[in-house]
């Protein structure tokens, strides 16, 4: 009985620490305020698919489309798109689970995704579009490519690929020696892929705690980790900060199974690929060939995991040379 008090009384500290890692007013990280600090830029939502989307658009020209990952939303191209919104029309989307974006209990697998993305843009009138994605959205972005090549003029990857075989291959166990508080390239131990694969106990275990969870990423996988500050921090820990946000978020990773069962029935994208490796940039040199027939890779010098963030210029100038 002693033990059980004991382990009781823990709770509300930890509980107390999440809530005061950020401190905000939950109003001044809605859509509303955020798009307001994008002139030029508005909120949209589109029922596609058997679901809803949420979405940010602003500029003229060339569609761009950008979909975001884990943990984050849209807000994580906020450096990037109002430069880009310059020369086309940018769409930033809140993919399926993602935000204000509806939270469905299935279609987490990437093809659906892509649907998503591919039915909201017909019903906006846009046949033809640049998908760009970081992180989970850039596999959403290569399977919009796969699934629907007469709508993806070119493709945009952003230190991730589509999973494929390698990704059954990655280590649930660190290497010896391994660092597991900052990223070290030669040595990485993704243990969030896991995590988030288990059902029912981190939405349990998280909900109301995702800020220590993003804690860690945020350290982990970023060099320069004041690219994303306490505003940023704060808008990411609302949209996840939830049973049903965390619950959502894990679906994507659920379900790669299914995606790598899908990867292997595709042929490599015959589009031009830009790949934009920041953190993950060696792993994107052993498997691009596999992906892409007509691919080019650079490398965001001196960037972690969030290039969008953490290089947004640099990030920038490659896509608006690539798009030329």
């Amino acid at each position: 009985m002693k033990l059980l008090a004991a382990v009781l009384m823990i709770g509300s500290p930890f509980t107390t620490f999440a809530q005061k890692l950020i401190s905000f007013d939950k109003k001044k990280v809605s859509d509303a305020a955020l798009v307001s600090k994008l002139p030029g830029f508005k909120n949209g939502y589109a029922k596609v698919n058997g679901t809803t989307l949420h979405y940010v658009s602003g500029g003229n020209g060339k569609t761009l489309v950008l979909l975001p990952g884990w943990p984050e939303t849209w807000w994580e191209f906020h450096k990037m798109m109002p430069a880009l919104a310059k020369d086309y029309h940018v769409i930033a989307i809140d993919i399926r689970g993602m935000g204000s974006s509806s939270k469905p209990t299935s279609g987490y697998d990437k093809k659906t995704m892509a649907q998503d993305v591919y039915e909201l843009l017909h019903s906006l009138g846009i046949e033809k579009a640049y998908i760009a994605g970081h992180d989970i959205g850039s596999m959403v972005a290569y399977s919009v490519a796969e699934n629907h090549p007469d709508m993806t003029e070119k493709l945009i990857l952003m230190d991730v690929p589509h999973p494929d075989p390698t990704f059954a291959a990655i280590p649930i166990l660190p290497a010896k020696g391994t660092n597991t508080e900052k990223l070290d390239p030669s040595k990485s131990f993704l243990w969030w892929f896991a995590f988030n694969s288990v059902d029912h106990m981190p939405e349990d275990l998280v909900a109301g705690r995702m800020a220590i969870v993003q804690k860690y990423i945020f350290r982990y996988l970023l060099k320069n980790e004041s690219a994303i500050g306490p505003f940023d921090k704060a808008v990411y820990n609302t949209a996840y900060d939830s049973k049903d946000g965390i619950r959502a978020g894990n679906g994507w990773y659920k379900a790669f199974p299914q995606d790598i069962e899908d990867f292997k029935t595709y042929h490599k994208v015959e589009m031009p690929v830009l790949a934009i490796g920041g953190a993950f940039y060696g792993y994107f040199q052993f498997v691009l060939p596999n992906h892409a027939v007509n691919y080019k890779l650079v490398q965001a010098e001196g960037s972690g995991h969030f290039i969008p963030e953490e290089k947004p210029e640099e990030a920038v100038n490659y896509i608006r040379e690539f798009l030329r």
